[in-house]
């Protein structure tokens, strides 16, 4: 039986780490600051977490490694 508090910190973790990464590569498309799209960068990353909350419903490989 899948432990829900341990799936849902491991996801949250993995998650985050995901929107962070997008961002990211979403900022350094921007050669200056006042050509970055806030709104485009936060709403891909978001997209992006959701997605991999998501996709981590079939298991994450992390939650194992935490025994």
């Amino acid at each position: 039986m899948r432990d829900w508090k341990k799936w849902a910190k491991c996801a949250g973790i993995r998650a985050l780490k995901t929107v962070c990464q997008t961002a990211v590569a979403l900022i350094s498309v921007g050669t200056v600051m006042s050509d970055i799209n806030w709104l485009q960068v936060g709403s891909a990353a978001l997209l992006a977490g959701i997605l991999s909350l998501l996709t981590s419903v079939a298991g994450i490989p992390e939650e194992h490694l935490e025994d």
